[in-house]
């Protein structure tokens, strides 16, 4: 999806409507959102107290760690945001294609960590029910079209060229198979903490939606179109993981 989205560079030379872009920010902020509630936080408590724990405390702690361990990355990896000329991170001597680039990847870790511990979740309860982690998977690549587009386009405008702003928009996508295998390999490891790892993913997912997809879908006027983005957004992965998973 994250490569369909890039392919928007051989459709528009230039960057995408304004209203447009607001709208798919904020639909892949309402998917986020609803995938660590329904995906992600849930399934952690339910496993917790299945073990004879406190349910939200794993949950709790878990988040908390995934909001820092973002939290970390922003502040030390160099990036900067579409639409921005504002470098964050370490201050390094990058293209600022390149810092583009970071931008996307960056956040693209915790998607791919959730995908990956939703179907080691599955796995490890052998009931062979790999529904819901399969309807995670649909949402995350939903909400990656636009992100695919956000790299693209924008590395067109810089005076990248077409072929080039649309191996590097796809290529921003390659972190999440990656943290996704990870993911499950970790998970065997240490699988009695399965509600930390789950809740863990849902932290660092929320931060970059609070940190990075809201303002920006609501940038400038007519805002009202980013909040019918995530609205509708969070009312399709809320569908798709209860009515289906």
């Amino acid at each position: 999806m994250t490569t369909l989205g890039a392919a928007m560079v051989f459709l528009f030379r230039n960057n995408m409507n304004r209203k447009v872009q607001k709208i798919f920010l904020g639909f892949a902020a309402g998917v986020m959102i609803a995938a660590s509630v329904w995906s992600l936080l849930i399934p952690a408590i339910e496993e917790a107290e299945a073990n004879g724990q406190v349910g939200w405390i794993p949950a709790a702690g878990g988040f908390i760690l995934g909001i820092f361990f973002l939290y970390g990355l922003d502040k030390w990896i160099p990036h900067m945001h579409p639409g921005t000329n504002v470098t964050e991170g370490i201050s390094l001597s990058m293209k600022r294609t390149s810092l583009l680039v970071l931008a996307v990847t960056l956040h693209n870790i915790p998607e791919g960590m959730a995908v990956g511990l939703s179907f080691a979740l599955a796995a490890q309860h052998g009931s062979g029910d790999y529904l819901p982690a399969m309807m995670l998977a649909l949402g995350i690549g939903i909400q990656n079209f636009p992100e695919g587009a956000a790299i693209s386009l924008p590395l067109r405008q810089e005076g990248v060229s077409v072929k080039k702003s649309f191996v590097m928009g796809s290529l921003s996508g390659i972190v999440e198979p990656i943290f996704g295998i990870l993911s499950v390999l970790v998970a065997w490891l240490i699988l009695p903490y399965m509600p930390w790892l789950l809740s863990f993913a849902a932290g660092a997912m929320m931060y970059v939606v609070v940190e990075e997809l809201i303002p920006e879908a609501h940038l400038g006027e007519h805002s009202n179109v980013g909040t019918m983005g995530v609205m509708s957004g969070f009312l399709l992965m809320m569908i798709l993981d209860v009515a289906l998973g």
